[in-house]
Parts: C-alpha cells; sequence; structure tokens
C-alpha cells in the first residue's frame, strides 16, 4: 500500500513539473494578435524600412543569436565618438551593420558640430519578449510590431547629453539637426516622441 501512495505522490509531482515547465516554454505574448496592430501612418514607414534588412521578427534571445552568428547582428559598444549607451534593461545592444555605421557617423558629427558634446543612447533591439517586459513597467509600449524588433532602430534621449539629464534646448536642437541631415540624405526616419523624451531612430537599407 505505501509503495502504491509512493507511486500515485511521484506520478502527480511528475504531472506537476512538467506542467509548469510547458508553461514557462510557452510565449509572453500572441504574434497573431501582434499582427492585427496596424502600425500609425507615422509609424508605418519605420516598419517598411526594417524590412529591407531581411531579418526576421527578433523573438526571443535564440533568435537574436541566430542574426550573431551569421554575422548580421554587430555589437554596439558603450560608447563611441559623440555617443553614450546606457545601462539597457529592456533592449539589447545588438544592430545590423548599417545602423551601426549610422549611429557612429551621427555621435561624430554631433560632436564635432558641439564642441565635443556627447548624447545618449536609451533603447536599442527589441524582442517581442523584452517587449512584454517592458508593457509591465510601461504602459505606453508598443503592443504591435516594433522597429527595434528587426534591429535597425534605436532611441536617442533629447534631455541626456553630456551625462547630466536635464532639458538642454541647444544640444536638443543640434541633435535634431543633426537627424534632420541624414533624413534629408533618405538613409532614416525619426519620430520625436514626447512621453519618452526621445527620438526614434530607424536606418533604412539605403
Amino acid at each position: 500500500m505505501r509503495k502504491l501512495s509512493f507511486v500515485v505522490f511521484l506520478s502527480s509531482a511528475t504531472l506537476f513539473f512538467s506542467q509548469a515547465k510547458k508553461k514557462e516554454s510557452l510565449p509572453c505574448y500572441d504574434l497573431n494578435e501582434i499582427l492585427k496592430v496596424e502600425p500609425t501612418m507615422l509609424y508605418k514607414p519605420h516598419l517598411d524600412a526594417s524590412k529591407g534588412f531581411n531579418i526576421k521578427i527578433l523573438k526571443n534571445t535564440s533568435t537574436v543569436q541566430k542574426y550573431v552568428n551569421n554575422g548580421k547582428l554587430h555589437k554596439v559598444k558603450k560608447s563611441g565618438k559623440g555617443f553614450r549607451v546606457q545601462k539597457l534593461d529592456y533592449s539589447r545592444a545588438w544592430l545590423v551593420s548599417k545602423a551601426y555605421q549610422s549611429l557612429e557617423k551621427m555621435g561624430s558629427r554631433f560632436s564635432k558640430n558641439t564642441g565635443g558634446s556627447y548624447f545618449t543612447v536609451t533603447s536599442v533591439t527589441r524582442t517581442l519578449e523584452d517587449q512584454c517586459r517592458l508593457r509591465k513597467v510601461n504602459t505606453n509600449a508598443s503592443l504591435g510590431i516594433s522597429s527595434h524588433n528587426y534591429g535597425n532602430s534605436f532611441d536617442i534621449s533629447y534631455v541626456r547629453f553630456n551625462g547630466v539629464h536635464r532639458s538642454n534646448p541647444k544640444l536638443e536642437e543640434a541633435l535634431e539637426k543633426v537627424l534632420k541631415y541624414y533624413y534629408n540624405l533618405g538613409r532614416i526616419y525619426y519620430i520625436k516622441e514626447k512621453q519618452q523624451s526621445c527620438f526614434h531612430v530607424t536606418v533604412k537599407n539605403y
């Protein structure tokens, strides 16, 4: 009788842990529902540009690693001429080559135009799982597909310059002047996001 009770307990425990493991492996998003969300007319060009790099939606860490392994995503350094990357809690420091090159050129141009100042990058590449985590602390985070999900977008704060978190109209104007320069060259799209106090920048496959 004791042996039978042990077998029943063992079977119940195995079933419990099996279900728990299955629950953990389920994605925190419904891709079909995400794809149904229509982008705004302002944001649509960003998504269209993202699809030009032949990278599928980055769902999770393993998807990112696949593109890192085949050389499509490149590590973003914590700092470069004219820019610094803040500690990233909800995104990853990886970008497609053209996006990373564009960031470096923007930083260099900004530094030159401002006598050595630097701006702060606040977000880089996000997976769909990263977006789930972000939405828990920021209800304004995108419910649909984001251009961050393709590795060719990044956010630049317009209230953080030279390590100081404070409004600086002069440097903000200088930063937007740099963005307009590359926009006019047909290399990027950008949106000024007031709620997050940043410029959302998407690099095109020019």
